[in-house]
């Protein structure tokens, strides 16, 4: 864990720049993104043309928010090379979404964009505790998923030494953290926690382990388990955030030395929260969707992308950039459950309370007698799987959830390792309700 001593290393200059400094640098990097995108995008000359805005109407921060909005759907619509802005010939790598909801959603780097991406990812492990000469496992899966070679590229270009492990094989992940002694790992949360579950099987303390510092990002997740993961391991667990559709990994991340909130990287991706419903613009401090719009891409500029995940922006602390306070769900994997909004990670917050069950689940919804209706599917830990332990701990977590998160829940505890381990992003809702 982090220790009293700890001073910041080798910031960049901008990290620490005022304010109106770091606005100077993206008015004028706004300028050629518009310009760049509406020149070089038939799809974004049309939605400005339509919206009867041009890129010489933006003169200040402000104008932004007279430009349309980019949905996912443009980028499905305009698959899979449509929203690209420079020849095929200067496209020096493609990524993609898993697709899993519809047409996969195609992303494009030219190489001074990799090199940015690599540069925005070194100052993310950076931030997190990370030095030069470090060994870094990436569990974090390679391929067309942007986190495996975004954390790769990052932590090259920091001077790390990198172990490309990917996802999987989770026996060997624990064998190689054991035999390599990588300082740092990256990887999902959900994925940690499948990690500590091969550590505990084998009969291995996770804290005599070589790990100090643990990157963890691609889903939300909660305080809770950063306390937990943190306590288990002794290490310093560290929130990233990005996106393939703005960049990849490295977009924001926390500061080991304060963890209270990821800082954007503001000189590289322009940050606005908004209504999820009006699209009005909120100011600093109020729960919206977040929306990004790029300064410095080449290959795929994207102009104030709706990212569906909900935040706020709030003032720079160990950074002068401002900081997205921790995602706390996304406005479309909000489950509505009789009037009520709820999103999986308050499920989780209360799980994580329950000392006798582990924290991996998955939340059902069906229809019971015309009402929507939730079963939370847990597992119990090997120490507490008696039907009396099971029984007594299902309602805790239900009495847990009632009296936080406001509804009446079904709580199925299933045996230790009965539910299924994510070696990407979990999959938390499985909506069995008739469609309409």
């Amino acid at each position: 864990m982090l220790d009293k001593s700890y001073r910041p290393y080798g910031l960049d200059r901008i990290e620490t720049a005022s304010r109106d400094e770091i606005a100077a640098l993206q008015t004028e990097r706004l300028k050629w993104s518009l310009s760049h995108a509406y020149e070089n995008v038939a799809a974004y000359r049309k939605k400005f043309d339509d919206a009867g805005v041009h890129p010489r109407d933006f003169r200040t921060l402000e104008d932004l928010g007279k430009f349309p909005f980019t949905a996912k759907q443009d980028l499905r619509d305009n698959y899979p090379f449509g929203m690209f802005a420079v020849p095929q010939e200067k496209v020096a790598r493609i990524h993609a979404s898993s697709g899993t909801t519809g047409k996969p959603t195609v992303v494009g780097y030219t190489l001074r964009d990799i090199e940015t991406w690599a540069g925005v990812m070194a100052r993310s492990i950076r931030a997190s505790g990370g030095r030069p000469g470090m060994k870094v496992h990436v569990s974090y899966g390679y391929g067309l998923f942007t986190g495996g070679l975004g954390a790769h590229y990052g932590a090259e270009k920091l001077g790390c030494t990198v172990i490309p492990v990917s996802g999987g094989m989770t026996e060997r992940q624990v064998s190689l953290i054991s035999d390599f002694k990588p300082e740092i790992i990256m990887v999902t949360p959900s994925y940690m926690l499948a990690i500590l579950d091969e550590f505990r099987a084998k009969n291995i303390d996770p804290r005599s382990c070589s790990l100090e510092i643990g990157i963890f990002g691609a889903e939300p997740w909660t305080n809770s388990m950063r306390k937990e993961i943190e306590e288990t391991f002794d290490m310093d667990a560290v929130d990233i955030y990005g996106l393939s559709e703005v960049m990849g990994p490295g977009v924001a991340n926390e500061c080991v030395e304060t963890k209270d909130g990821l800082h954007i990287w503001e000189d590289h991706f322009y940050p606005e929260i908004i209504d999820p419903v009006s699209g009005k613009v909120l100011p600093d401090g109020e729960m919206g969707e977040l929306v990004f719009t790029s300064l410095t891409k080449e290959a795929m500029p994207v102009i104030r992308y709706r990212t569906r995940d909900l935040t706020r922006l709030l003032p720079g602390t160990a950074r002068s950039m401002r900081r997205m306070e921790k995602v706390t769900g996304r406005s479309d994997d909000m489950m509505i459950v009789r009037g009520i909004n709820v999103f999986p990670t308050q499920f989780e917050e209360q799980l994580l309370r329950c000392d006798g069950l582990a924290p991996h689940f998955y939340i059902e919804l069906f229809r019971e007698q015309r009402l929507d209706a939730v079963r939370l599917h847990v597992e119990a830990r090997a120490d507490h799987a008696d039907d009396a332990s099971r029984t007594a701990q299902a309602a805790l977590l239900k009495s847990h959830i009632r009296n936080v998160v406001g509804i009446g829940v079904e709580v199925a505890v299933a045996d230790p390792g009965a539910i299924e381990r994510s070696m990407g992003k979990a999959r938390r809702i499985v909506d069995k309700r008739p469609k309409a």
